[in-house]
């Protein structure tokens, strides 16, 4: 087991573990860390607690002490040199003529490091921007490129359910959503209705998917007959969620809803489903 404490990054980043050590942590609380990509500025996430190996990543990097008064005021001044770096940058492009769209440049707290995040339809080849950042910046110049969610989420935005983006706002990891969750979900597959800002499936298509997998492994397929009181049918609609089945009898040209417990309950007068 390992002592760990979760820091995060960015408002909805993703939650990395550290070695606290011997410093008394409170969430909320900010911290200076050593990270692969040097020295960073995070947020304690979650309360120092223990860990088995598989879920952490070794060597686990250390705490190097809590944040003071002037290590925030070194993060502001990285962000405003931050905010002109990414002129500059978009001035460079276009000088170059590469086929990319700057999306957000930060750097690192040490400022050993500044990284350009962009959006590209293919590869780039950039090493020229790259010499070029490096004489006017004088460090290390990273470019990385990311894809539409990402740029989402570091973007911002209002979804269209009205609300900020899951992905901007508390989302710390992207999960894979598909087609059959809205399917599943008797959502209209028409792409505009089910597409986020992004252009991408929307992320909550997952929130209630477990929800409906398991309640479709309990009801039966459209197209299955069953016997109802009311006589022998077939099953034409469901309502997965309220566990409804919308059943169209045999000898009578109507459809009537039974629960699902009136279809599996023996005791009723309801028998069974036949295939």
């Amino acid at each position: 087991m390992y002592k760990v404490v979760g820091v995060r990054f960015k408002k909805a980043g993703k939650i990395y573990y550290f070695d606290p050590l011997e410093y008394a942590l409170d969430k909320g609380e900010y911290v200076i860390v050593e990270t692969a990509r040097g020295v960073e500025y995070g947020k304690v996430a979650s309360h120092v607690k223990d860990v088995s190996e598989n879920d952490v990543v070794l060597p686990l990097k250390k705490i190097i002490r809590p944040a003071q008064n002037e290590d925030l005021e070194k993060v502001e001044e990285n962000r405003s040199e931050a905010e002109r770096a990414f002129e500059i940058g978009v001035g460079k492009i276009v000088e170059h003529q590469l086929d990319m769209k700057l999306v957000d440049v930060e750097y690192t707290f040490d400022r050993n490091k500044l990284v350009f995040y962009f959006t590209a339809e293919g590869r780039v080849d950039f090493r020229n921007l790259v010499k070029d950042l490096a004489s006017i910046f004088r460090t290390r110049i990273e470019l990385r490129q990311i894809g539409v969610r990402d740029e989402a989420k570091m973007l911002g935005g209002i979804g269209p359910c009205g609300r900020m983006l899951c992905c901007s706002t508390f989302l710390g990891d992207f999960e894979p959503v598909s087609i059959k969750m809205a399917k599943d979900q008797n959502l209209s597959l028409n792409p505009s209705k089910i597409s986020g800002l992004c252009g991408r499936l929307m992320c909550c298509l997952k929130y209630e998917n477990d929800d409906y997998e398991e309640a479709k492994a309990l009801m039966p397929d459209v197209g299955t007959r069953v016997q109802t009181s009311d006589g022998p049918g077939k099953v034409v609609g469901l309502n997965l969620l309220e566990r409804l089945l919308q059943v169209k009898l045999t000898d009578q040209d109507q459809v009537l809803e039974y629960t699902l417990e009136e279809i599996l309950n023996p005791e009723s007068k309801i028998v069974q489903m036949m295939k």
